[in-house]
């Protein structure tokens, strides 16, 4: 009764079939609790109750079911732990699938009576604890399925006498330690699943023993040291998966005689040099990833046999050379080599894998155009060929590539002006065309891009006006055209991109008013940059709305009127610059919190962080205007030059009364000695011998020595006249 519709419990009532021996339920909407009347079936030999709503506990019991083989309940809500009594010594059960419930406790020791087991599978439970050293009791289990549990310890050394046990499912647990080295007595062995645990150690020599193996998986743990030079012993190897570890040294040489490799994932791990020339021996490879590790050098010429290869990742390595050995294959669908350091042109030989859906080059050291090559390469999906040295126009043979979803080829040396086909690409989300030596306008057909998600065209060189189809854009989440020479006006029509978050116009020569209309843009989060523009007018109230709004910047252009109220309402907000423009009044409280360089530039702003309203009143009552301080400059170079004049007029005057005294003094000099002869042989001697006459304005001694002209005042008396005084 299998893949119905029957809902309800399972009727008791089936117990009375003695002679049951099939019974099978799967798949329907069975609920409530299992009846635990069935253990009166003892012929039953198959049970499946599997994918149905069943809960409670397990209430079947192998020692009374005594011929059953195989019990399958996975895919319930199943609850508690394996009974006690569920298994016998001579039990013949030999599937016992439990899978997907939600059943816990420790690993359920009943079950290592169930000898005869050959498939345990108690996987996505809550099973926890160590793994017994007595599980080799179960000598004929060929799979062990216990992933997604919350399992501990390390692996008992015992399991290695499971010397029948083909698949072992660990992953998903929080198994710690090494592998143990006894793991490689099981010949058997053909999987060995270990992911997302925590174990570390070397990955163990002894494992190459098991040549039967086909599958390797021991992604995302801890295992260190190198791998394996014996690898080449896995000649049935067909995944090979370390992912994620830390393993460091060289990649053996004989990884390339495991001949059935087709997957090989190597990558976030440690390892260094160069790629082996013996991998020309993998023609069955068809996924390599090396990402994420510090390979370098070239890479083998030989690798071009590799016919089969599908998926290519070397991306975040120290690769040089040509990427020329990795376009042999006809069957690529993805080539990523982002961040290496690869040189020389794109191959034409990449023309012929028609099926390459994903190529990435980003990062690297590649010259030369973009190949009309490329445009053959109609399956493309993703093309990132940024940060390279490409050159040249962008060839029209790019918009065969229909399926294209994502460009990327910023960071380049592009030129020419950006060509209309690019609104052909219907299937566009990402274009980013940015950091190029681009000129002319943005194309109106990019408006056909319907489902355009982020447009990113800054640092180009672009001029003219925004299109206003950029308003048919209506998917568009990212907008950047930042560092531009665009002008014009903002167009109401991106009120219509109601999906942007994140819109940057910054470092252009636009013009008007900050339109309304982005305030109805809701869903603007990330930024909103308008700044060094030549926006002029008030800040527009809408803004207020932008609720999820966190970063806003408007500064640097010539915005005027008072920072509107409805801004106190963007709590989101946590970046915020509206300097160096012409606003004026107080700022919001709830702005006091954004730093002083948020509204410096803005002369008449007030409110904190910035001088309150009263104080900046008062500062400007006090402060002269422009014209005062002016007239006052004028009225001090003015009054300082006269000074000076007037000064050098009087010093003129005195220079010339001077000659004038120097002229008379040598006139008179004859008439000066008459004089003198007269006061030495007449009268007005002194008692002391020595005569003195009076002149006008001047007192001088009787000798012949001249009165200095310079001197207004001249006396000499000798030492015995020094104490007398003249009236």
């Amino acid at each position: 009764m299998a893949n119905n519709s029957l809902s309800g419990l399972i009727p008791i009532q089936l117990s009375h079939i003695f002679n049951l021996s099939y019974l099978n339920l799967l798949g329907n909407r069975l609920s409530g609790e299992i009846p635990p009347e069935l253990n009166q079936l003892v012929q039953l030999e198959m049970l499946d109750l599997s994918k149905n709503n069943l809960s409670g506990t397990i209430s079947l019991l192998n020692t009374q079911l005594k011929n059953l083989e195989a019990l399958v309940l996975s895919d319930n809500a199943l609850t508690g732990s394996i009974p006690i009594n569920f298994c016998l010594d001579n039990s013949k059960l030999q599937q016992l699938i439990l899978a997907r419930n939600k059943l816990s406790g420790v690993f359920p020791l009943e079950l290592l009576r169930c000898s005869s087991l050959q498939q345990l599978d108690l996987s996505d439970n809550s099973f926890s604890g160590e793994l017994p050293p007595s599980l080799e009791n179960l000598e004929n289990l060929t799979d062990l399925v216990l992933n997604n549990n919350s399992f501990t310890g390390s692996l008992p050394p015992e399991m290695g006498n499971l010397s029948n046990l083909e698949n072992l499912y660990l992953f998903d647990n929080m198994i710690t330690g090494r592998i143990p080295v006894e793991i490689g007595k099981l010949q058997s062995l053909s999987s060995i699943y270990l992911y997302d645990n925590q174990m570390s150690g070397s990955i163990p020599r002894e494992l190459t023993n098991c040549t039967s193996l086909t599958v390797i998986d021991f992604f995302g743990n801890h295992f260190s040291g190198s791998i394996p030079e014996t690898i080449g012993k896995l000649k049935n190897l067909v995944v090979l998966q370390l992912r994620q570890n830390d393993l460091s040294g060289f990649i053996p040489a004989s990884m390339g005689y495991c001949r059935s490799l087709q997957s090989l994932a190597l990558a976030d791990n440690k390892l260094t040099g160069s790629l082996p020339p013996t991998f020309r021996f993998l023609s069955e490879l068809s996924t390599i990833t090396l990402y994420n590790n510090s390979f370098e050098g070239p890479l083998p010429v030989s690798l071009h046999l590799l016919k089969n290869l599908k998926i290519i990742n070397f991306s975040h390595n120290r690769f040089t050379g040509t990427i020329f050995p990795l376009t042999g294959s006809n069957s690529l669908s993805a080539l990523d080599l982002t961040n290496n350091s690869f040189s020389g042109p794109i191959p034409s030989e990449l023309a012929m894998s028609r099926n390459l859906s994903r190529l990435r080059l980003a990062h690297n050291l590649l010259t030369g155009n973009i190949t009309t090559e490329v445009g053959q390469l109609i399956e493309l999906n993703f093309l990132d060929l940024s940060f390279n040295n490409f050159t040249g126009e962008l060839e029209p043979e790019l918009s065969k590539c229909k399926q294209l979803g994502h460009l990327l080829l910023n960071n380049n040396q592009l030129t020419g002006t950006l060509p209309p086909w690019l609104g052909s690409l219907q299937e566009m989300g990402e274009l980013d065309l940015s950091s190029n030596n681009f000129h002319g306008t943005i194309p109106a057909e990019l408006g056909d891009c319907s489902i355009l998600l982020k447009l990113s065209l800054q640092d180009s060189n672009l001029s003219g006006e925004i299109p206003p189809e950029i308003g048919n854009l209506t998917s568009l989440n990212v907008l950047n055209l930042q560092r531009n020479n665009l002008s014009g006006q903002i167009p109401s029509t991106i009120q219509q991109c109601k999906k942007l978050y994140e819109l940057r116009l910054a470092e252009n020569f636009l013009t008007g008013s900050i339109p309304s209309e982005l305030g109805t843009l809701a869903e603007l989060q990330v930024i909103l940059d308008l700044s060094t523009n030549l926006f002029s007018g008030e800040i527009p109230s809408s803004l207020g709305s932008l609720l999820k709004l966190e970063r806003l910047n408007l500064s640097n252009n010539k915005l005027q009127g008072e920072i509107p109220p409805s801004l106190g309402k963007l709590t989101s907000l946590h970046g915020l610059n509206l300097s160096s423009n012409l606003l004026q009044g107080q700022i919001p409280s709830t702005f006091s919190g954004f730093p002083l360089n948020s509204f410096l530039g803005n002369a008449k702003l007030c409110g904190p962080p910035l001088l309150s309203c009263s104080e900046l009143e008062g500062h400007q009552e006090r402060k002269l205007s422009n014209t005062e301080v002016v007239g006052i400059i004028v009225a001090i170079v003015f009054t300082s030059t006269v000074i000076c004049l007037l000064m050098l007029y009087i010093m003129l005057r005195i220079w010339l009364n001077w000659r004038k005294v120097s002229i008379s003094t040598s006139d008179i000099g004859s008439e000066r000695k008459r004089e003198d002869e007269k006061w030495v042989y007449g009268e007005g001697k002194t008692r002391n011998g020595e005569y003195w006459r009076v002149k006008s304005m001047a007192l001088a001694p009787s000798q012949d020595e001249q009165i200095p002209s310079s001197c207004i005042f001249h006396l000499k008396l000798d030492n015995e006249a020094k104490d007398k005084t003249l009236v």
